[in-house]
């Protein structure tokens, strides 16, 4: 599979500790994701962060937290993950889901597993 053009990114920031039937939600989204047809996704766990309840999650080894700020990116053409967001809305109870366009310079993948 090629994907060049114009495509559309959604990012969703959640905790390490949100779940999402008894799994960890980023890796729920990541399955959903795959399951949906989507080109990819991507889990970034962050060393810092805080969100709208300005507590701060840190990895700092003198304040260890147990729910430090986890990203997952999704790229792919715009129909795709217009289609996936209402996905996105019905997982994610607490957190925040953003899209942006982007240009979609090669992407490319081989059929073999």
């Amino acid at each position: 599979m090629i994907i060049e053009g114009p495509g559309k990114a959604v990012r969703v920031f959640v905790g390490e500790a949100d779940h999402h039937h008894g799994e960890p939600l980023y890796a729920a989204i990541v399955k959903r994701a795959r399951e949906a047809g989507l080109a990819g996704a991507t889990v970034v766990r962050g060393s810092m962060g805080f969100g709208a309840n300005s507590r701060i999650h840190t990895a700092s080894i003198l304040r260890l937290s147990e729910d430090l700020p986890v990203i997952i990116e999704i790229v792919d053409i715009p129909e795709r993950i217009e289609e996936f967001l209402p996905v996105l809305h019905e997982m994610v109870d607490e957190g925040l889901v953003m899209t942006w366009d982007v240009q979609i310079e090669r992407y490319v993948h081989s059929n073999q597993e």
